[in-house]
């Protein structure tokens, strides 16, 4: 019996001990934030208020005020049994870091006591040498500086053996530029902040202080027992499988989706649950997704930074409570071969400080022309910006998902349903028509209720999809932080807002008419961007000769897609809203090309030692019990000893020739990629990048072709690698 046969047989779920009836969230919901509430409680009058006019208002607090709050948070994170702290952030890594400092000082007398102060809270020195900064500073250059988010609340992180305060903050250089994903997204909601308050403002409402951005992230993942994580390298060092032959059965019966979720499953996600709701996260969806052991968390939409955070912390919980039932949570946008990938679908919108979300429709969206205009300019936004928008989800990762006629493909397009393309088509002849809509489902049986229809189906297919009061960016990568994204979102939204802006204003001067002014800006702005707009199946062979018939872009390569950050109309676009700078875009492409080129690098050694220790052996060895069982054959026929069918030495021979020919393809071009990864040690960053994706990623997958081959035939016995059809249907 081979090793894994024997895991096999031995993988049980760990026992849970029965819960009595839990407590109810709302109970415990945030107890391990600091948040305004507890902050109001702790602080004096004056102090909160200043703090609120900060978070509002940009009024930055004085040092005695950070103080009081420093000496206040301090207390609360002692009393919740935390002893150091930690300024929490998003490096350009994609994962989220932390260095942790004590709260004890020594005083004058030698006593120790804790101590924590508003300079310490306000500012942090972590040393910045070991982050990517993409040629913003040399490597001996360590100084970096980390500054206290007050827009997202402080929490304690728990582990067994003690508690920590995290202070989320921004991560900048020496010099102040931004080296983390966090900063350039507070900049974008300021951009579209400053643009969409203009556009308010010619609509009427002139109270609005704040418009920020919103987001609920779905979050994909697939769960697989520890026992088969830890007997695969691949996994271990990629995160995804390199190797492994399609399992019979895989997602073709479509009865994984919204099916039944298995208990092991249930009892993770419980833990999960509980341990986010601590948190503050608001995650409210749980369900099985449509591969075999994948599935998805969803929150409640929350202001756009504070989403970024949230969903850096769920992504840690769901990696280290998977731990505890001895499962691993994959997080790889391909994490296994023939079977949908996981994304973070990113629910995308706009709220003012009254509470209004501005991208809905409402009962008669011809009639509303506010929305109608906001609508047409992220519309307009997209469609000038799609190369950015592609760029944003650019990655080793997502490559393998993007176009791979899994949603959604490498085209940006946008889909907006029936009724919203009728309006924009009326919008694009410059008049509006009152609609007919039919919009209650009577389902013919008394007993079930009748339901209202949203104004627009859904189509998963499209890449940038309305799905009722919201956009949903659906090629965002299950494993990536949402920062990026959401910065260039809001970034090219704003741009269009503002050109809406000054169109309308423009056309103000030859009209007195407002909403013929606004109709006739809306009109032209359709007319430019109607291409980006696609209402079928984003997957279909005719789309794709469509799209580039529209000129819409279509790049699979990450390293080209990644260009688009460092082309002129893009540097000019973020900094005229202040959200990246040259130097910090050009930063952004070396380190996003390099973290590219380091992924595949590792995945191909990763693969040629496998394939070299696991793989080959075995296939030797049966080949020559092939070999030795031929010979026998052949004797016995020759001694006349037994009589056989006669094409059945022939059967022999092929299944010989075809374990030889496999064995010699993947030693073949194992040594052809050997030889690229030497010669790629001489070439510059875009000329590997190129190389990678054009020769190596070829040879690897002929390298998998052929070694899937020989898991299709080999006895179960002599392959040690667990299969497919056991890590995707093991409970």
């Amino acid at each position: 019996m081979s090793s894994r046969n024997e895991v096999t047989q031995m993988i049980e779920p760990i026992v849970v001990g029965k819960v009595e009836l839990p407590k109810k969230v709302s109970s415990y919901f945030g107890e391990n934030t600091f948040s305004e509430m507890i902050m109001q409680k702790m602080l004096s009058e004056r102090t909160f208020k200043a703090f609120k006019k900060w978070q509002e208002e940009g009024e930055v607090i004085s040092m005695a005020e950070a103080d009081e709050i420093a000496h206040c948070m301090k207390e609360w994170a002692i009393s919740k049994g935390a002893c150091s702290y930690t300024h929490w952030f998003h490096p350009m890594t994609g994962l989220t870091a932390e260095k942790h400092d004590s709260f004890i000082n020594i005083g004058t007398t030698g006593i120790v006591m804790e101590k924590f102060t508003g300079s310490k809270l306000i500012q942090g020195e972590p040393d910045a040498s070991s982050f990517p900064s993409g040629g913003i500073r040399a490597t001996f250059e360590a100084r970096g500086y980390t500054a206290w988010d007050p827009s997202s609340p402080a929490f304690i992180k728990e582990v067994d053996k003690g508690k920590t305060l995290c202070i989320p903050t921004i991560f900048v250089s020496y010099n102040g530029e931004a080296l983390d994903k966090k900063l350039p997204l507070l900049r974008s909601d300021a951009a579209i902040c400053k643009a969409a308050i203009e556009l308010l403002k010619l609509f009427g409402h002139t109270d609005v202080k704040q418009v920020y951005s919103t987001c609920g992230p779905e979050q994909e993942y697939f769960l697989i027992d520890e026992a088969y994580y830890r007997m695969r390298n691949d996994l271990l060092l990629a995160g995804r499988t390199l190797i492994g032959a399609s399992s019979p059965k895989g997602q073709q019966l479509e009865d994984q989706y919204f099916g039944s979720i298995k208990d092991r499953v249930l009892n993770y996600m419980h833990d999960v649950a509980e341990e986010a709701y601590r948190l503050g996260i608001p995650v409210t969806t749980r369900h099985n997704e449509v591969a075999p052991h994948q599935f998805e968390f969803a929150p409640i939409f929350e202001r756009a930074n504070l989403a970024a955070d949230h969903n850096q912390l769920l992504m840690d919980i769901m990696k280290r409570v998977a731990h505890r039932h001895r499962l691993v949570c994959l997080l790889h946008e391909k994490p296994f071969a023939g079977v949908n990938g996981s994304g973070k679908h990113l629910n995308w919108s706009m709220s003012d400080d009254k509470g209004n979300n501005l991208l809905n429709p409402g009962d008669t969206p011809e009639e509303n022309l506010q929305f109608l205009t906001i609508l047409t300019a992220v519309i307009h936004a997209v469609y000038t910006h799609a190369d950015l928008l592609l760029a944003s989800v650019a990655s080793a990762g997502n490559e393998h998902r993007l176009g791979a006629n899994e949603a959604p493909p490498a085209i940006v397009s946008v889909f907006l349903g029936e009724q919203l393309s009728k309006i924009i088509s009326m919008l694009e002849n410059g008049k509006i028509e009152k609609g007919h809509r039919q919009n209650l489902i009577d389902l013919g049986v008394k007993l079930l209720p009748k339901f209202l229809r949203d104004s627009t189906d859904r189509n998963r297919t499209s890449p940038f999809a309305f799905t009722g009061a919201k956009f949903e960016f659906r090629a965002v990568g299950s494993s990536m932080n949402i920062s990026t994204p959401i910065a260039v979102i809001n970034t090219a939204v704003a741009d269009s807002l503002s050109i809406v802006v000054e169109r309308i204003k423009a056309e103000q001067a030859s009209t007195s008419n407002f909403r013929e002014a606004v109709l006739k800006v809306l009109s032209g702005l359709v007319k430019e961007s109607k291409a980006i707009l696609f209402e079928g199946n984003n997957y279909s062979e005719e789309w794709v000769k469509e799209a580039q018939k529209r000129g819409l872009p279509n790049e699979a390569s990450t390293a080209e897609a990644l260009k688009a950050f460092i082309k002129p109309k893009s540097i000019d676009l973020f900094e005229r809203h202040g959200v990246f700078t040259k130097v910090e875009l050009h930063a952004r492409y070396n380190i996003w090309l390099e973290i590219y080129e380091k992924v595949l690098d590792i995945e191909a050694k990763a693969l040629a030692e496998m394939v070299r220790t696991q793989v080959i052996p075995a296939a030797i060895e049966y080949q020559a019990e092939i070999a030795g069982g031929l010979e026998i054959l052949k004797d016995l026929v020759d001694s006349k000893a037994v009589e056989l069918v006669d094409e059945a030495i022939e059967d022999r021979k092929q299944l010989l020739a075809g374990l030889t020919a496999d064995i010699f393809y993947i030693r073949k071009n194992l040594k052809q990629m050997e030889e690229l990864l030497k010669k790629a040690d001489t070439l510059d960053p875009e000329a590997k990048a190129a190389m990678y994706y054009s020769e190596l990623k070829p040879h690897m997958l002929h390298i998998r072709r052929h070694v899937d081959a020989l898991e299709s035939v080999m006895p179960d016995s002599m392959w040690v690698l667990p299969k497919y059809r056991e890590m995707l249907f093991i409970s």
